[in-house]
């Protein structure tokens, strides 16, 4: 289902989010669609990639990968995923947002593992948990600024500027990763 927003000037372009957590990800969707700024924005929801082949679809500007470290499914679907992207995506047009992190005693996916691949594919790791509404409100402004940024909407910076803005310092990972 795309979700979508009448534009007041020029339009943006969607985002992706992949996951199988369909409520709360509807939620943090909405929650983009609320923010007011001066583009059109368009969230589309899918479980998995590849996107069935639509010749209307609009360009991509940012997928962000949505991992559940409650579920090793929702690794999966994002690895499985990850198969379907083109090389290009990994310049600054990718990141990976993970949720559940709260309560690590419940994790079936461990931290290090999801930041072996974020590392893996030089992409931003954002943490939060969707179920607080104020975090989903906040992370929602945090990525309608980087979809801005990715669809060339901001003056002066470039997705690639910003990837090394969000990159962490440059500590290589530990070999137990």
């Amino acid at each position: 289902t795309w979700l979508s927003r009448v534009s007041r000037r020029r339009p943006a372009d969607p985002s992706e989010l992949v996951s199988t957590e369909d409520a709360l990800l509807q939620q943090l969707a909405e929650s983009v669609l609320k923010i007011d700024c001066a583009t059109e924005l368009r969230v589309h929801l899918a479980n998995s990639l590849p996107l069935p082949s639509n010749a209307n679809r609009p360009r991509i500007d940012l997928i962000v990968f949505v991992i559940n470290l409650h579920s090793k499914y929702s690794l999966q679907k994002v690895e499985e995923s990850l198969n379907h992207v083109d090389s290009s995506f990994f310049l600054g047009k990718v990141c990976f947002l993970v949720t559940g992190a709260g309560r690590e005693s419940h994790c079936s996916v461990h931290q290090n593992t999801v930041m072996k691949l974020a590392h893996t594919y030089r992409s931003p790791l954002l943490f939060c948990d969707l179920q607080v509404e104020s975090f989903r409100a906040a992370m929602a402004q945090r990525l309608v600024r980087v979809l801005q940024v990715c669809a060339g909407h901001v003056p002066g910076i470039s997705a690639l500027n910003l990837l090394s803005l969000l990159r962490s310092p440059e500590n290589p990972p530990s070999k137990e990763l």
